[in-house]
């Protein structure tokens, strides 16, 4: 069955995927049924050898204005603990290749944490981001408190997750949180043309690039390093790097065929 709630567009530009949210009524509200529409399509991207980048995107006017209250606001703590509503979240976070983030109008609550899931943002000069969780008694609970600290440093984190305050796209570019600002008729473009240069690189040395740089926030700098050194090591295993290189010496183009 095709999904309800997103659009997939697996061949938009040669190696780059498109996802759009695509539940415009409710500014792509983040339901149960999306986020599990969202993480099979993503593994599925992951999985065809076709596409090297994918772009994540709204609507102009939002991106996601947060997870749906109405499906929320009448369960229990058991209901909550049961549903594991974030286990979505955790496999989006496992897929290997780079996820474009490209937002418009509004980047809240969950729509924020989706935003930060991404590994890079463009943004309209539309986009607000907040975590306003606090304004209606409970608070960020998929990585809110922990991406958002992690991109902005603890003061700007604090006051945005306990005033639920929103911010420009200009100053989450100076926070560090986003990647570049564009005009709001650019964003979803700008996306394209970051995720082609993406796509021209090495697929086996841009996912296990992303991986190690993933792993700076989950290991200490020793660990860190170990790390990065085998993914560095385990690339001179591949075709591509032999073609990297010679295509160097020979002052030419390389043609990086993923093995």
């Amino acid at each position: 069955m095709a999904p309800e709630f997103i659009i997939v567009h697996p061949q938009v530009l040669p190696h780059i995927a498109h996802i759009q949210l695509n539940r415009p009524q409710e500014l792509n509200a983040l339901n149960l049924q999306l986020m599990l529409e969202l993480r099979d399509a993503l593994r599925a991207l992951d999985e065809d050898e076709q596409v090297r980048c994918i772009v994540l995107s709204g609507n102009e006017k939002a991106f996601a204005a947060g997870a749906d209250i109405k499906q929320m606001a009448g369960k229990t703590a058991i209901d909550m603990y049961n549903t594991d509503q974030f286990s979505t979240w955790d496999a989006i976070k496992k897929i290997k290749k780079p996820i474009i983030a490209a937002v418009s109008g509004f980047a809240l609550g969950g729509g924020c944490e989706l935003a930060m899931l991404c590994d890079m943002i463009v943004a309209s000069e539309t986009a607000k981001f907040g975590q306003p969780e606090i304004k209606i008694g409970v608070m960020p609970g998929a990585g809110g408190t922990q991406r958002l600290t992690r991109a902005v440093g603890k003061a700007l984190a604090m006051e945005m997750v306990l005033t639920g305050k929103f911010i420009t796209a200009e100053e989450a570019l100076r926070a560090g949180l986003i990647n570049r600002v564009v005009p709001p008729d650019l964003f979803l473009s700008e996306a394209f043309r970051l995720a082609e240069t993406i796509a021209q690189q090495s697929p086996l040395a841009v996912k296990m690039a992303k991986e190690a740089v993933l792993r700076a926030f989950d290991s200490t700098l020793e660990e860190g390093l170990h790390f990065e050194r085998k993914n560095f090591y385990l690339l001179f295993a591949s075709d591509d790097q032999k073609e990297g290189m010679q295509a160097f010496i020979e002052k030419r183009t390389p043609v990086f065929t993923g093995k």
